[in-house]
């Protein structure tokens, strides 16, 4: 699948750590995810706050804005909306996160919460098995939950949109700090 014209370019991570100009970092992972990890001088500012009018204050005297998440995907969103309100030098970092630290290339490693797409993968699995469960011992009709569910992941993959995420990321646990440590990820 080829992407339309005005969609955002895709810079690998050895060009971003080898550039020459001087580029904004922007990080749209929740707090939680940050603090686990970022790249150094990434400058966070969460996808459910993104606000092109700050993005825009950030990046003067930039020559582009490379937008950064954990694999690329909600980086591409955010990247899109910010071309949407204008922004012409947005490019994704290509793999996110994850790709830069597969590169070898340095990471700022702290205490955060494990990644929104676990989370998600956690909580549809729980969800799943608990109305496997309850449908099989309580009530044939719980079976429902894991119908709901997989609908759910359906919906997601078709339209690259997911709800749950969207409601995780909203969590205290991934809104800075951690809930103990039954979430923190330790490297």
């Amino acid at each position: 699948m080829t992407r339309p014209e005005s969609s955002p370019s895709v810079i690998s991570p050895a060009e971003v750590h080898s550039s020459q100009v001087e580029v904004l970092l922007l990080d749209v992972r929740t707090p939680g995810e940050y603090a686990a990890a970022h790249i150094e001088g990434a400058v966070l500012h969460p996808l459910d706050r993104l606000d092109p009018a700050v993005v825009t204050q950030l990046a003067v005297g930039k020559s582009r804005t490379v937008v950064i998440c954990q694999s690329g995907k909600r980086a591409m969103q955010a990247a899109e909306t910010l071309k949407t309100a204008g922004h012409s030098a947005v490019a994704v970092l290509g793999g996110g996160v994850n790709a830069w630290d597969a590169a070898g290339l340095p990471l700022i490693h702290g205490q955060g919460v494990i990644s929104l797409e676990r989370q998600v993968r956690i909580a549809a699995g729980m969800l799943v098995l608990t109305g496997a469960l309850l449908g099989f011992f309580v009530n044939t009709g719980w079976i429902a939950l894991s119908g709901f569910v997989g609908a759910g992941l359906i919906f997601a993959g078709i339209t690259d949109t997911c709800g749950m995420g969207m409601l995780l990321a909203r969590m205290p646990w991934n809104q800075g700090g951690s809930c103990g440590t039954c979430c923190s990820a330790r490297k």
